[in-house]
C-alpha cells in the first residue's frame, strides 16, 4: 500500500481544486481509511490527530457555554481531563452512573462502552429514552462487538491508537456519525482547529483494520481465561471483566499493585492498551483516589494464555 505524503495537490486545468486540495483539509490516505472504518460501523468516519483530538473536536461541534455534558463515572481518565479543560469557556460536567439513566437536564450524554477502567456498560434503553445527544466512546468494544449508532449513539468515538490499528505504532482518533450535517460541523472544526492525522497514522489504521476481528476475539478468548484464573487467585480482591473485549481491571490489596506491575516479565508495565502485546499498570497513579488504589488494569495481547498467565499468577505470588 503506497502511501501520499504530499500536503498540496495541483488544481485542475481550469484552475479549480481536485478532491485534494492541502493535507489538513483531507488526504488520500486519510480517506481510504476512513471509507473503511466507516463500513465497519456503518456511517460516515472522520480521522483525527488522536483520539483526544477527537474528543475536543466533539465537544467544540456540540457544545457550547452553559452546555451540560453528562459524563459515564469511571470513563477514561483523559476526557474528563479535557472536558475540564472548557470549563472556564462555561461548559459544565457532571459525572452519573451509566448503568442507570443520566441527569435528565443533560444536553450531551457521554458514554463508554465499557467505560476504562472499571468497564460499566451504559443503559442503552435509558439513553434512547433522553433527547440529548449521545456520543459512545466504543474504543474498547471496537465495531467487532459493538455498532453504537444502531443502539442510539449519534456519535462514536476511538481512540484508534488502541485496538483499531492494533500495533501500538501510531497515534490516531476517530469519529463515526450517519448525520451529514453533524459530519460536516465535524470535518469543519478538525479543519479550523488543525486536527487532522497523518497519512502515516491513517496507513496503520487500513494496515490494523485488515485483522481487526481476529485479533479482538482472540484477545477475548484470552481475556475470559485469564479471568476467571484471576476471580479464583487468593491475592485477587475483586475482577472487572464485561465478558468481551481484551481488557480486564483487577484489584490487589493496595499496597501490593506496585509489586505486581514491577513484578512481571513477558507481560509489559506500560500505558496505553489494545496492543498485540499485553500490558499492565495501575491505574490510580494517574487517576487517584477516583480509582481503586489496588486497581490493575490488564490488556491482553495474542500471547499464548498460559505464558500470560505463568507470568502473571508468578508475579502476584511474589507481591
Amino acid at each position: 500500500m503506497s502511501v501520499d505524503r504530499n500536503t498540496a495537490w495541483p488544481y485542475d486545468e481550469h484552475g479549480e481544486p481536485r478532491e485534494f486540495v492541502y493535507q489538513r483539509y483531507a488526504h488520500p490516505t486519510g480517506k481510504a481509511a476512513e471509507d473503511a472504518l466507516g463500513a465497519l460501523e456503518g456511517g460516515d468516519a472522520l480521522l483525527f490527530g488522536s483520539g483526544t483530538a477527537a474528543v475536543t473536536a466533539c465537544v467544540f461541534a456540540l457544545c457550547g457555554p452553559g452546555t451540560k455534558v453528562a459524563l459515564a463515572a469511571g470513563a477514561y481518565y483523559g476526557t474528563g481531563v479535557t472536558l475540564s479543560e472548557l470549563a472556564r469557556w462555561g461548559l459544565e460536567v457532571a459525572e452519573f452512573d451509566q448503568t442507570g439513566p443520566p441527569p435528565g437536564d443533560a444536553d450531551v450524554v457521554w458514554v463508554e462502552a465499557p467505560a476504562n477502567p472499571v468497564l460499566t456498560l451504559p443503559d442503552w434503553d435509558a439513553l434512547r429514552a433522553h433527547p440529548a445527544r449521545v456520543v459512545c466512546d466504543a474504543t474498547v468494544s471496537t465495531p467487532v462487538f459493538l455498532h453504537a449508532l444502531d443502539e442510539g449513539a449519534d456519535v462514536v468515538l476511538h481512540s484508534a491508537t488502541k485496538y483499531l490499528t492494533g500495533h501500538h505504532d501510531a497515534m490516531l482518533g476517530a469519529l463515526v456519525t450517519r448525520e451529514a450535517a453533524l459530519r460536516e460541523r465535524l470535518f469543519e472544526v478538525r479543519l479550523r482547529l488543525g486536527l487532522a492525522c497523518s497519512p502515516d497514522s491513517a496507513a496503520s489504521l487500513l494496515h490494523g483494520l485488515k485483522t481487526l476481528e481476529v485479533r479482538v476475539r482472540r484477545q477475548t478468548e484470552t481475556a475470559r481465561e485469564l479471568a476467571s484464573r484471576l476471580e479464583a487467585h487468593a491475592a485477587v480482591e475483586r475482577v472487572r471483566y464485561p465478558g468481551f473485549g481484551g481488557l480486564i481491571s483487577f484489584d490487589v490489596a493496595g499496597d501490593r499493585a506496585r509489586a505486581v506491575e514491577t513484578g512481571l516479565t513477558l507481560i509489559g508495565n506500560m500505558t496505553s492498551l489494545g496492543g498485540v502485546r499485553s500490558s499492565l499498570e495501575s491505574r490510580h497513579r494517574w487517576e487517584g483516589d477516583r480509582i481503586p488504589r489496588g486497581l490493575l488494569r490488564l490488556s491482553v495481547g495474542l500471547e499464548d494464555v498460559d505464558a500470560l498467565w505463568a507470568d502473571l499468577s508468578a508475579a502476584l505470588e511474589r507481591a
